[in-house]
């Protein structure tokens, strides 16, 4: 069995939103305790999808003593960015976590190479491109980051084994599962407003 297309969108779809971010980060409680403030938790966390860093790199200058800085914009080979922020003083945080879906037709090792790659691009100076209502957070690098891998039931086995014995975290999720519980929340916040 494999993942299918529509469940990989219906997964990154949900995952955008921070308070789906925060009830994945919910099935693993050492990640779930870095979100800095949870009376807070939407303002404590920036989801991006498909995010992006400038990656700076420095050379030597070859005329004179001074060295030459390029900024280069590179997509991280992730779904989705969470960076946690204070809520009180609106900074990022030095903490990111990593989330990557299994997509259609990806077995273990391309699974585990997205994760090698981010750690090798992010392992060099960087900055986040950031959504534009947090423009004015500073957006440097991260002191630790952190992968969290989301598997779909339809996953073969063999990934759930390979994350197990690389020591990896993962969430095992059903895309028409998370659908329904989001069908629901709308539905009890139509309720809601309707009786208001």
């Amino acid at each position: 069995m494999s993942i299918q297309k529509s469940d990989y969108e219906e997964l990154l779809s949900t995952y955008c939103q921070s308070t789906e971010a925060i009830a994945l980060l919910k099935h693993y409680r050492p990640y779930l305790e870095l979100v800095p403030s949870m009376r807070r938790p939407e303002e404590s966390v920036i989801t991006i999808p498909m995010p992006i860093v400038r990656i700076r790199h420095t050379s030597p200058s070859l005329t004179s003593q001074t060295s030459i800085t390029a900024i280069e914009p590179q997509l991280l080979p992730c779904e989705v960015a969470i960076l946690m922020c204070d809520p009180e003083w609106k900074i990022k945080t030095g903490k990111e976590i990593f989330v990557f879906i299994h997509r259609p037709d990806e077995d273990f090792s391309d699974l585990l190479a997205r994760w090698r790659r981010t750690q090798v691009m992010l392992g060099k100076d960087y900055e986040w491109v950031l959504p534009s209502r947090y423009q004015n957070f500073l957006n440097d690098g991260a002191d630790k980051i952190y992968p969290l891998f989301v598997i779909s039931v339809e996953s073969p086995e063999r990934i759930k084994r390979g994350l197990k014995g690389a020591h990896l975290p993962f969430v095992v999720q059903d895309a028409a599962t998370s659908t329904e519980a989001d069908e629901k929340s709308t539905e009890s916040s139509e309720t809601q407003e309707a009786e208001e």
